[in-house]
């Protein structure tokens, strides 16, 4: 089967602020130290009608509810109608998708999420691109680090790529569901509509359309 983990593969680039940017590239993790000075070019250009500006590198549409209780760290883009929920962390280079949902003690940091996403409940997601309504179940984390501290490997079957970077979490396509308590180790890439089963360790590639069970057990969806 063929890996299917380019930019274009995963996610349809009209359902983000960024869209067009992300598409110059091939592979998302080529894209991530990007993210901070996107922020800052695309927020100089938002209508001020529409988006706040408390803080510098920091634009927040009016539509947004943002709760009193929420840490933004700039640079950040938050889109329209998103919502921030109680103690949602967003700790700096993050562009929040319109509608889409952080929620209670969520952190985000260095990433994407697309248009409708949700990341709703006691989420970590660290350097990493959530497509057009991905969803994150209670608890499910992305991880960036590697416990030894090496350099990253992005590996999709016979693909095998040398990122030369330390820290990368994960890359869930369009529609992709990631079940609660499951851990994605880094560099795991989920494609479009797949599924992951909760409490699931993933590393490396779970294709689209297919349902993540256990490590050797994934399925095609019916």
């Amino acid at each position: 089967m063929e890996a299917k983990i380019t930019v274009r593969d995963l996610f349809d680039v009209s359902h983000s602020i960024a869209g067009e940017r992300l598409a110059a590239f091939t592979y998302p993790h080529e894209a991530l130290s990007h993210i901070g000075q996107w922020i800052l070019e695309i927020g100089q250009a938002l209508d001020p009608a529409q988006y706040d500006h408390p803080a510098d590198g920091i634009w927040i549409a009016k539509s947004a509810e943002v709760a009193p209780s929420v840490q933004i760290d700039g640079p950040a883009i938050i889109c329209e109608g998103v919502k921030l929920r109680h103690c949602a962390y967003l700790r700096a280079n993050v562009i929040i998708g319109a509608g889409a949902t952080v929620g209670n003690s969520s952190e985000i940091k260095n990433a994407i999420l697309f248009d409708g996403a949700q990341v709703p409940h006691f989420n970590y997601v660290g350097d990493s691109i959530l497509g057009h309504r991905a969803h994150l179940g209670a608890g499910a984390i992305l991880s960036n680090f590697r416990s030894d501290g090496a350099n990253i490997t992005v590996r999709a079957g016979d693909l095998v790529l040398e990122t030369g970077m330390r820290k990368i979490g994960a890359f869930v396509g369009d529609f992709g569901e990631i079940g609660a308590g499951a851990v994605l180790n880094p560099g795991t890439v989920v494609g479009r509509r797949a599924m992951i089963y909760p409490l699931s360790s993933v590393r490396g590639f779970v294709p689209e359309q297919h349902i993540y069970k256990e490590k050797g057990n994934v399925v095609p969806k019916l």
